[in-house]
């Protein structure tokens, strides 16, 4: 199950594997076995291939920090680790990755965790783990890498020592990448990172933003940190491995504020992955925190882990793995300037393609002008594809038309979101 990176993608047993990520910080702390087990067997039915969740989410020293509510697990005790390794047994037998943070950022950035205690915990993580080939570490955890760059990157050399062949990556604070303080290190093998819960106008920085730096924030638009990864003169692969959650407050901490829901979390990836990410983490705001009923929840929450298990974004970003695999997606690239009525914000159309086939994604399903004038040696059958359950209508098949326009047919009033695909005809 050894994962490698090659040409900006992720590639398994010499073939390309599509990330697609849930987001289960708490698995550990707030869930037993078999519940954690019944969560597995949901997200594998759902085309999930990873899972990220926190080791060690606080100390006694950081009980007042971390936000959200969890049990306290002793990492001094053994039973805690053999639990731990069951469920990476269980998820291999699912073809499911665990993407495991030694701690979460908060105790790095409060002194919870000194470079000597550092050191210890991933000598014993990477010994612990050595023979587990399901296993991808992620340090950080939602923290900027300049608050202790030394203690990252002495834990992320030693995990790499332990089995060179594990990919180690870096989980940053919102609107930020690793690509910013790690790109250039050899323990990292792919970027991620955090576009956040942040509408447009929700740039302004409270005092609690960790961001001390004027690096480019780009909010809502996911593809631009693609970009930006992708400017670099090493090339790593990149993910967005925390974009708004489905059912958390827009902006996080006031409840008044709206939520955001499955079409925007739909934004979120087809985005990011038409630009040339190489897949994509979702979140559900309960699955995030475990949360149950009987516990104070955070972010607004307003329903239990187990209803979360079944909400409808969830459930629809197999389409997009499922989309991505059927054909040689390593091959393709972004092409934005397909279009040739481009518009911004949630107007933006993001396109990829290779040379027998074009991807599109319109949020607001607006009309399309289309440049197709590379294609013009080739039959293009054209669909919609409604991201919402899958289905593909046909449109027609092109044929020496070097500019077609489109514009999808009325949905819903607010989930209006499309892809179009088109793909050389054989018949």
């Amino acid at each position: 199950m050894t994962l490698g990176v090659r040409n900006n993608y992720l590639f398994k047993s010499n073939k390309p594997f599509f990330w697609l990520g849930d987001t289960a910080w708490l698995l550990f702390q707030n869930l037993n076995m078999e519940e954690i087990k019944r969560y597995l067997r949901n997200r594998g039915g759902l085309g999930y291939n990873v899972i990220q969740s926190v080791l060690i989410y606080s100390s006694p020293k950081t009980t007042d920090i971390n936000e959200m509510s969890h049990g306290y697990k002793n990492p001094n005790d053994m039973e805690y680790w053999k639990e731990i390794l069951e469920v990476v047994d269980y998820a291999k037998e699912l073809n499911i990755y665990m993407a495991l943070l030694p701690t979460w950022g908060s105790l790095v950035k409060n002194n919870a965790l000194n470079i000597d205690e550092a050191k210890d915990l991933a000598n014993f993580l990477g010994q612990y783990f050595k023979d587990k080939e399901n296993i991808i570490w992620v340090l950080g955890g939602d923290v900027r890498g300049d608050v202790n760059p030394e203690l990252f990157n002495t834990m992320g050399k030693i995990l790499k020592e332990y089995n060179p062949n594990r990919l180690v990556t870096f989980h940053p604070f919102g609107r930020t990448g690793s690509y910013l303080w790690f790109n250039d290190k050899s323990w990292l093998d792919f970027n991620m990172f955090q576009s956040g819960h942040r509408r447009y106008d929700q740039l302004t920085l409270s005092s609690w933003d960790d961001k001390s730096m004027n690096e480019d924030s780009f909010g809502e638009d996911s593809f631009k940190y693609v970009i930006k990864n992708n400017s670099y003169k090493i090339k790593k692969p990149c993910l967005d491995a925390e974009p708004s959650y489905e059912g958390i407050v827009q902006g996080l901490h006031d409840l008044k504020e709206p939520y955001w829901e499955a079409r925007h979390v739909r934004r979120y990836a087809y985005w990011s992955v038409f630009e040339g990410a190489c897949g994509f983490t979702y979140g559900n705001n309960a699955i995030i925190q475990c949360h149950t009923k009987d516990k104070k929840g955070s972010y607004g929450v307003r329903e239990s882990w187990e209803d979360g298990l079944h909400s409808p974004g969830g459930s629809q970003m197999q389409y997009l793995k499922n989309l991505m695999e059927s054909v040689d997606f390593t091959k393709g690239a972004p092409h934005s300037e397909y279009i040739l009525n481009q518009k911004p914000g949630h107007h933006r159309t993001c396109v990829f393609a290779s040379e027998d086939y074009i991807f599109i994604y319109t949020y607001k399903g607006d009309k399309i002008k289309i440049d197709i004038s590379k294609y013009l040696d080739k039959k293009m059958d054209a669909y919609y594809m409604n991201p919402e359950n899958d289905s593909m209508s046909y449109i027609k098949t092109y044929i020496n038309e070097p500019i077609i326009e489109l514009h999808p047919t009325r949905r819903q009033e607010l989930s209006n979101d499309w892809v179009i695909v088109l793909k050389e005809s054989h018949e």
